[in-house]
């Protein structure tokens, strides 16, 4: 027989795990030993709230579960908001934590599985000691199969028990069932199409997750469509010569003027939420627009035709209808064509807000752009200057983009997002973008970041302030003490926990990041910008109603 912690660390390493990210306390001590004898790796985060975000960010770049572990009670519950956006990013965690001990409560002890329910994450208690194996992997299999967030809780008193299951009852699914297209469905939307002028598809982290990029491709070279994506799926037409980039509040102008012409929108495995569809100004009124999901229903009042069915086989059922209906094929990318080409943000003229020692936010993501790593992944914290690098930065897949906190419109993960992207993908350069709000509020984990090792590239937007609050209610009676607090010294930081660090002042600091590169990109650049205040990012001067949480100009709807 073995102990329980030990028994949950073989079954997870024997079932694939190889990472784990977390802070040690009593509840979950033996069990962080159980997991390195057993050969998974484990990083120690400063704050169980960026021990969660890094196994979000590992998931998201490599698809497979991560675990993340926390003593019970206060350990547990510093998770709140990274867990949060884990779960309404569909992220797939496994949550080991400590838990009160079957004797009972004691003065420490929260209900653990309300704490956990208000967030949306399913409960798996390892309560039984003959059916310990069976149960670490149930859960295990739930967060890989339903891509979601599933905490596995360890009462205390039972770490060091004896297991009596020597192996567990492995008749669980590894991956999750692929949803066939429903033959209905398929013909409602065949209908739709026999009539497009003007087809346009819109990819979303389903399809990539699916990875229906292909057939997505090929069902829109069938029709003469063109492609687009929702921010989360940034990538996913990399190198198609008709993707007009990202649908949404992030679209370019002349990629959004492209995108209302269209007639019929395929959606294939996105929410479709008000960023997606920019608060329903984007599409035309009389466009239909067919969501293809995994759910049952439609997300959206918006929707016209729901086809229920995995990306991937969707689209090959579509083709499929399209070729043995015959179906004609638009000329819409032939009358396109020369607009797709002047399509980005980088086409786009603006007037500089010089500063003798601080940089436009433009023109210094502009020059970035030009010197950033090819072969990198793309973390972003969230907070108003996130519309800079959405707007000017290009990754080379999905895997490569993680927007931490944009599900749960938070601030404050983006370093615990660049380890666990570090981690996952360390054939990549890093590059995590932060405002200095989010900076601050993250701090800690800059140090973990550099203590990985691993090479990465930190830019702060620093404007001395919450600029999302400056920009939403500056001129609406805020008091501007409690949104500006003035520069930081993040360089000097920066320096001081053992990494580089450049102030950015001028493009012609920027060499800094040059020079890093030539020199082999080895541990950590950060670049600590001030930027020129007040200048509010093109893509956010429309999309108040769904930061803010008022109501949408109705007349702007269908």
């Amino acid at each position: 027989m073995t102990t329980l912690a030990d028994a949950i660390a073989q079954t997870l390493a024997d079932d694939g795990v190889r990472h784990a990210f977390g802070v040690v306390a009593n509840g979950n001590v033996l069990a962080v030993a159980g997991l390195t004898r057993h050969g998974v790796s484990y990083l120690s985060a400063r704050h169980e709230g960026g021990a969660v975000t890094m196994a979000d960010a590992y998931h998201r770049t490599t698809g497979e579960v991560a675990v993340c572990t926390t003593g019970a009670g206060p350990g547990l519950t510093n998770t709140a908001t990274g867990l949060a956006d884990a779960v309404k990013h569909r992220s797939g965690i496994l949550l080991l934590c400590g838990d009160v001990p079957t004797t009972g409560p004691r003065r420490i002890d929260i209900d653990q599985d309300t704490f956990l329910g208000s967030l949306g994450v399913p409960v798996v208690r390892l309560g039984d000691l003959t059916t310990a194996r069976t149960d670490t992997l149930r859960a295990l299999r739930l967060a890989r199969t339903e891509q979601r967030p599933v905490a596995l809780c360890l009462p205390q008193d039972l770490i060091t028990a004896q297991v009596t299951e020597r192996t567990p009852a492995d008749h669980l699914p590894r991956r999750p069932p692929r949803r066939t297209a429903d033959p209905a469905g398929t013909a409602a939307v065949l209908e739709a199409l026999a009539t497009a002028r003007r087809p346009l598809i819109l990819g979303g982290l389903g399809a990539w997750r699916s990875g229906a990029a292909k057939a997505l491709t090929d069902l829109g070279d069938r029709l003469g469509a063109l492609h687009t994506t929702s921010a989360m799926a940034t990538g996913l037409f990399n190198g198609n010569p008709w993707s007009l980039g990202v649908c949404g509040g992030f679209a370019a102008p002349r990629a959004a003027e492209l995108i209302a012409e269209a007639d019929v929108v395929l959606a294939f495995g996105a929410s479709l939420d008000e960023w997606t569809l920019a608060d329903g100004r984007l599409l035309a009124a009389d466009a239909t627009l067919v969501q293809v999901d995994l759910r049952s229903a439609p997300t959206t009042g918006r929707v016209d035709l729901h086809l229920t069915g995995d990306a991937t086989d969707a689209a090959t059922a579509l083709l499929d209808g399209v070729q043995a209906r015959a179906l004609p094929s638009s000329t819409w990318r032939d009358e396109a064509k020369d607009r797709i080409a002047r399509l980005g943000w980088d086409q786009e003229p603006f007037e500089e807000a010089r500063s003798a020692d601080r940089i436009d936010p433009r023109t210094l993501t502009r020059h970035l752009a030009g010197l950033l790593p090819g072969e990198r992944t793309l973390v972003t914290d969230g907070g108003h200057f996130v519309g800079w690098p959405a707007m000017y930065w290009t990754v080379p897949d999905p895997a490569a983009y993680v927007f931490t906190g944009a599900a749960f419109q938070s601030i404050g993960l983006g370093f615990a997002g660049a380890v666990g992207a570090a981690v996952g993908r360390p054939d990549r350069t890093t590059v995590v973008a932060l405002g200095d709000g989010g900076a601050l509020m993250g701090l800690p984990e800059l140090e973990t970041l550099i203590r990985t090792g691993r090479s990465a590239l930190v830019v702060i937007y620093d404007d001395g302030g919450y600029g999302m609050e400056v920009v939403l209610f500056g001129d609406r009676g805020a008091d501007p003490a409690s949104m500006l607090f003035g520069d930081t010294d993040f360089a000097g930081t920066a320096r001081a926990l053992g990494a580089r660090g450049v102030t950015v002042r001028s493009a012609a600091d920027l060499e800094a990041a040059r020079d890093w590169q030539a020199e082999g990109a080895e541990g950590v650049l950060l670049l600590d910008c001030k930027v020129t205040p007040g200048v509010v990012a093109a893509c956010f001067s429309e999309l108040t109603t769904i930061i803010t949480g008022g109501q949408p100009d109705p007349q702007a709807h269908r």
